[in-house]
């Protein structure tokens, strides 16, 4: 068979997302369900004269579809991914020039995002990069100063025994065997770090019940927590975790 210089370029690399580069070439993604996700998230479908960041970009999936839809400009920015061991950014390469994409990309820490450095979009989406956060407030802060209009946050969340905000600390490899999380913050604390960060509305999109926030049994799941901390085992068991999806307008 005649060589394939793409599909060769991306059997060599490590792959998170999962892209469709062609009709018959898919990336083979670590996240294999990236299209289902999209469908969770609220995405406008029309964003014909928008301006749009992605931060956390990794291998870019929803900055291409941002163009895909419409976008006027588009900037995927990445730090952590880009600069870890073993990920790099050769997947945000391949994928730019297989969908002969206009995507500017910028190696960017989140705290380095200011309207000085970027200026401001009217989209900014912030998906599964917070709880990687070791100061989610300020990140939180330095993502508000760069949104004009809204905000897409999608990012792992804790069911802890109480609706006041409250967050789950992981000083070690705690959430999922990986030492990069940091915290686990309840629905409640997400929306109420949203507005101290200076968004003035904020919508809840997945879940729709605030059941995640106080779930059933609290009482019971409160006196399990103590006996683990007593115990050392780990605080919050993976079954009390789930992931959100929220929308936050300036």
């Amino acid at each position: 068979m005649p060589r394939d210089p793409l599909r060769e370029e991306v059997e060599r690399i490590r792959w998170f997302h999962t892209i469709p580069l062609r009709d018959d070439v898919l990336t083979p993604g670590l996240e294999p369900d990236t299209p289902q996700k999209l469908l969770r998230l609220g995405m406008p479908d029309d964003l014909r004269g928008k301006t749009v960041l992605d931060v956390g970009t990794w291998d870019g999936f929803y900055a291409f579809e941002a163009e895909r839809r419409g976008a006027s400009r588009v900037v995927a920015t990445d730090h952590h991914a880009w600069s870890s061991p073993g990920w790099g950014d050769a997947g945000f390469r391949c994928a730019h020039r297989a969908l002969g994409s206009a995507v500017e990309a910028r190696h960017l820490d989140v705290l380095d995002h200011t309207a000085d450095e970027l200026g401001t979009f009217d989209v900014v989406l912030f998906l599964g990069v917070l709880y990687h956060m070791r100061h989610p407030l300020l990140a939180l802060e330095r993502v508000a100063s760069v949104t004009g209009e809204r905000l897409i946050l999608e990012t792992h969340v804790e069911a802890l025994p109480a609706r006041r905000p409250l967050a789950a600390f992981y000083p070690g490899a705690e959430l999922d065997g990986d030492d990069s999380n940091w915290w686990g913050p309840n629905v409640s604390a997400v929306e109420a770090m949203l507005r101290a960060a200076g968004f003035s509305r904020v919508e809840r999109v997945r879940p729709t019940s605030r059941a995640v926030g106080a779930p059933r049994g609290a009482y019971k799941l409160g006196r399990a927590v103590v006996r683990r901390v007593r115990s050392g085992d780990r605080v919050f068991p993976s079954a009390t975790t789930r992931r959100a999806v929220f929308h936050a307008w300036r």
